[in-house]
């Protein structure tokens, strides 16, 4: 195949023809633009260019074998680099650019784990904190998310003997030294080079476990290697674990290639992200698309028009990558079965919002249910994990302890991790704080947030009156806040299945 000269690429930068160079290979992406999950601005404004290190920021370089065959036009001429287009750098925040002359804090002076939202603005280029912090529609289910936790207060005891503080806690099977753990979360290399090997070196050091989303900027076996690399470098002194956040994808046989793959490359358990049939309309993604198609002049024809009915035209503008063959709405509680033959392991259905779900959960034989409303970022007015809890405990309180019981979303404080125990909660997820946690800071953030939360959730024990975790009780909070806006089946509608 000849080399393809950069003056040649340089010219193919619209709509019409768009060509771009990824790891010294040009490639014809014309056919892609419309079916792009982020947009074909981004394209567009990659076009004519090397786009391989501002690619390998959302998605490992294998992607472009899911490109049609014919796709690949040749090597680039490697005496042309000089000739291709330079795209335009992105913009920073405007805390970014009122910081530019100023460090970042040293690590140490994060004492909360919102320090680092602020530290982390002030670096990232305005379309990473788009990414990071958008939410639905114009943000209630995040709001509640966040205030949620606050309506909860404790019952303290006092004239206890809380010298010692053990916070172990199993999760899964396995030991974890803090009833919390790294949630997942997609393209981290949009906000660190080092991506989720450096999240993954920090968890590791301090013993928590995480969960890797589908949607990560390095391959699932490359993560993993940078688990057993650092577990190796410690001795395999280190309890934490690597669980698999699955998104299904539409293709039976590509969800099964990837279940066993990611079995092979050695993650203990399998959570799957239940609350996705759609993407849910993320306002701040799609005013950032609408930006980007403005620059390169699309706004004319935006791309969910070029191929009407196509499944999930408008995935998040960063990130936005899920899977090889979008997101699948057509997935059911009978895929159960299937999955867990292939799979042939523990399952954690990640997204249950109501009580119902959560006892089919148990039908279905799960091992877990993470509550959660994906960070605010699916469906506008779903409830905050805590509100399922509750309703959990009010309509089918039986299945606390038959099966694991997750809960995350807004939660920042390591007291907010008491509370989801004393309620029923197995573990919390920690989602954003780790995030800006990495953005600012590489694994020193992410070793930080972990001190940050388990300092604050010893200190929250102690003065609750407790000295384990195995004597949390509801009875140690008053949730009589939420449980006055839970819903009821009485005044909602027909009566509950439940």
């Amino acid at each position: 195949m000849a080399s393809v000269k950069g003056a040649e690429v340089a010219k193919h930068n619209t709509k019409d023809s768009c060509w771009i160079v990824l790891d010294s290979k040009v490639y014809d992406v014309t056919s892609f633009l419309s079916r792009h999950p982020g947009g074909a601005a981004i394209l567009l404004k990659q076009g004519g260019t090397d786009a391989t290190n501002e690619f390998k920021k959302y998605h490992p370089l294998t992607y472009v074998n899911d490109l049609p065959p014919n796709s690949l036009l040749g090597p680039i001429d490697p005496h042309t680099f000089g000739q291709l287009r330079q795209p335009k750098p992105e913009k920073p925040t405007p805390a970014a650019e009122a910081n530019a002359e100023k460090e970042v804090p040293h690590v140490s002076l994060c004492i909360a784990t919102t320090d680092f939202e602020t530290a982390a603005k002030a670096v990232l280029p305005h379309k990473s904190y788009v990414y990071a912090s958008t939410s639905a529609n114009y943000g209630l289910s995040h709001k509640g998310n966040l205030e949620d936790w606050n309506r909860i207060t404790f019952r303290p005891r006092v004239m206890r003997d809380v010298g010692k503080v053990d916070m172990r806690r199993s999760i899964l099977g396995y030991s974890s030294k803090y009833p919390f753990y790294i949630s997942p979360m997609g393209t981290m290399g949009a906000l660190h080079p080092g991506a989720e090997p450096e999240m993954v070196r920090g968890g590791v050091r301090k013993g928590c476990h995480l969960v890797i989303s589908t949607a990560s900027t390095k391959q699932n076996e490359a993560i993993m290697e940078s688990y057993v690399a650092e577990q190796h470098r410690l001795n395999d002194a280190s309890p934490s674990k690597l669980f698999f956040q699955f998104y299904m994808p539409a293709d039976r046989n590509r969800a099964i290639d990837l279940l066993h793959r990611v079995k092979r490359a050695g993650y203990k358990a399998l959570w799957i992200t239940v609350d996705t049939p759609v993407l849910g309309k993320r306002t701040a993604d799609r005013v950032l698309q609408a930006e980007e198609a403005l620059a390169v002049g699309v706004e004319e024809e935006p791309t969910a028009a070029w191929e009407a009915g196509h499944e999930n035209p408008l995935v998040p503008s960063i990130g936005g990558r899920v899977v090889g063959g979008f997101l699948s709405p057509h997935t059911t509680w009978e895929d159960l079965a299937w999955i867990k033959k292939e799979w042939k392991g523990p399952i954690v259905l990640k997204g249950i919002q109501c009580a119902e779900d959560a006892k089919l959960a148990l039908e279905y034989g799960c091992a877990g249910i993470l509550l959660s409303n994906h960070g605010g970022r699916q469906l506008h007015s779903a409830p905050s994990a805590l509100m399922t809890l509750l309703e959990i405990r009010t309509y089918c309180p039986e299945i606390i302890g038959k099966l694991e019981i997750y809960v995350d979303g807004g939660l920042r404080d390591g007291t907010d991790v008491l509370k989801a125990l004393c309620l029923g909660a197995t573990a919390v997820g920690v989602g954003r704080p780790f995030l800006y946690a990495l953005a600012a800071y590489g694994s020193k953030g992410v070793e930080r947030c972990v001190d940050i939360l388990a300092d604050e959730l010893q200190i929250g024990m102690g003065l609750l009156g407790i000295t384990s975790l195995d004597q949390v009780r509801p009875e140690m909070v008053n949730a009589s806040r939420l449980l006055n806006r839970m819903w009821r089946p009485e005044v909602s509608g027909p009566k509950s299945r439940l």
